[in-house]
């Protein structure tokens, strides 16, 4: 039983919490220095406003609670989960004040879809968005698919409260010896491929006859959609925009690495070239792509025919199905086109989004891990049925190093899959409550709880307040997996109670 919370508890959150506000406040210097030095006067005052009101707000809590040197479990998961929705409010408010967003609430919407790396967009006239508006959304995907709390944890947590921290973002896995050695890494790949994927996706833009200065922006904002496994683009026409087949084969390849776990990438890095042949999740990610396409491709029929050639077909088809699985969330054809396809075409892609990339990636979903553990545990009870009464069997994986499967796991990865379902699920009820086809409806929530960002309309600025509201919940509980959910709704429940 979790024991009730306590005042000293939520002055320990209130303090943690009030650093986190400072750190926002100082993220939002990078697109205010963009706007001075584009000339973007009018864009200064919105974000001058946000930026003196995280400073205050957290200010005031650092002031009013004292300092602690550790916290635990419980206060981490907390600090973790009011992070995500006051980082919501807060980056909300330049966005509202550019005057792209028919209400606040709309632009809580693109912040809460920007941090969990979904991809949904209520944002009008993208196309003349200012720079830096546009920059700050797409860096909001950078920081949410790394996790804000890395920012943090190079900075202001130590020691093992910082772990704490961590892993109420929904990661598990310590690559380095402390949390600030992990962040630094993750940080460093992330940086790394950051100015690799501009210059090779800007480089791709110069050559199609895009000047360059235009070129590097797209650039660097494509890519760090991309790498995060967001989904947003500077233009409404998402990818369609750039009508290059070479940059979107690049932007599938730096979405397919944001979907592998940061833990293959220290592998690699460190010269463990082997971990991409042994490691069992990576090998089941790419056996459900095929799953997930073949379905995808059984659903078109005669559809097929409305491709102007085999090949658009196979590209475009390929191109949807692949940001599914990865949450990237990138399209190439309008939403009008990808709402006409069959239902079955469309529940070959939700599956895909449902399940996801890997754990302790930039991707959303279940995740192939926990797929993977439920084949080997059906396979060890089969196996037990075949051996003689008595008999141990055991079923291993490679997963970094050889593992076992035990109870343990699979009660926790059935717990988290079951709450994903009932996610999905509960969007799609709703959507269909509300007017709409029970397959877009399907398609929209599982796009939303596994932070995605493809569409099939329903997600627009004229939907009802309600389903606006549901899928911020479900981009929120998604991204941070439900364990710091439940434990703040305890949290509030007790204070409910004093």
């Amino acid at each position: 039983m979790i024991p009730n919370f306590s005042r000293e508890d939520a002055s320990v959150i209130a303090h943690s919490l009030g650093r986190m506000i400072i750190i926002l406040g100082f993220l939002q210097t990078l697109p205010l220095t963009l706007a001075v030095f584009l000339r973007e006067w009018p864009v200064l005052p919105d974000f001058l406003l946000s930026i003196v009101c995280c400073l205050i707000l957290g200010g005031i809590l650092l002031t009013i609670f004292p300092p602690v040197e550790e916290i635990n479990w419980r206060q981490g998961m907390i600090v973790v989960a009011l992070t995500w929705l006051v980082a919501m409010f807060l980056s909300a408010v330049p966005l509202y004040l550019s005057g792209h967003f028919n209400s606040f609430l709309d632009a809580c919407f693109e912040c809460m879809s920007a941090y969990a790396t979904t991809g949904l967009v209520l944002v009008q006239d993208l196309d003349h968005l200012s720079l830096a508006h546009n920059f700050w959304r797409h860096l909001m995907c950078f920081v949410g698919g790394q996790g804000i709390i890395l920012v943090a944890g190079i900075f202001l947590f130590r020691g093992s409260g910082a772990f704490r921290l961590y892993v109420g973002e929904a990661r598990d896995a310590r690559i380095l010896p402390n949390i600030r050695t992990t962040a630094q890494f993750i940080w460093l790949v992330s940086g790394t491929y950051l100015v690799l994927g501009t210059l090779l996706l800007s480089g791709c833009l110069v050559l199609s006859g895009v000047k360059l200065p235009q070129a590097i922006f797209h650039g660097v904002c494509v890519f760090m959609a991309g790498w995060d496994t967001a989904g947003f683009a500077p233009k409404s026409l998402n990818i369609l925009y750039y009508h290059n087949p070479l940059f979107e084969l690049l932007t599938i390849i730096f979405s397919l690495l944001g979907a592998i776990s940061f833990t293959i990438h220290y592998a690699v890095w460190t010269g463990h070239f082997h971990e991409l042949k042994q490691n069992y999740e990576l090998r089941v990610l790419f056996s459900s792509v095929i799953l997930s396409y073949l379905i995808t491709l059984a659903g078109f029929g005669t559809l097929s025919r409305q491709f102007p050639s085999p090949l658009a077909f196979y590209r475009i088809s390929f191109y949807q199905l692949i940001s599914g699985h990865t949450g990237v969330g990138f399209s190439n054809v309008p939403v009008s086109e990808l709402a006409n396809w069959s239902e079955l075409s469309l529940l070959g892609v939700i599956f895909a989004m449902a399940l996801g990339g890997c754990t302790n990636s930039t991707s959303g979903g279940i995740k192939a891990l926990r797929a993977g553990l439920f084949f080997k545990t059906i396979r060890k009870e089969v196996r037990k049925l075949a051996y003689p009464e008595g008999t141990i069997v055991q079923e291993r994986f490679h997963h970094q190093r050889e593992l076992l499967v035990d109870d343990r796991q699979v009660r926790l990865a059935l717990t988290i899959t079951l709450c994903y379902i009932f996610l999905y699920l509960s969007g799609a009820i709703l959507g269909t409550f509300l007017g709409n086809g029970f397959v877009p409806s399907l398609f929209e929530s599982v796009s939303a709880s596994a932070n995605v960002g493809l569409s099939v309309g329903l997600t627009n600025p004229s939907m009802p307040t309600i389903l606006k509201l549901w899928y911020i919940l479900q981009m929120w509980c998604g991204r941070l997996e439900f364990i710091a959910i439940f434990m703040l709704g305890r949290f509030l429940v007790t204070l409910g109670r004093k």
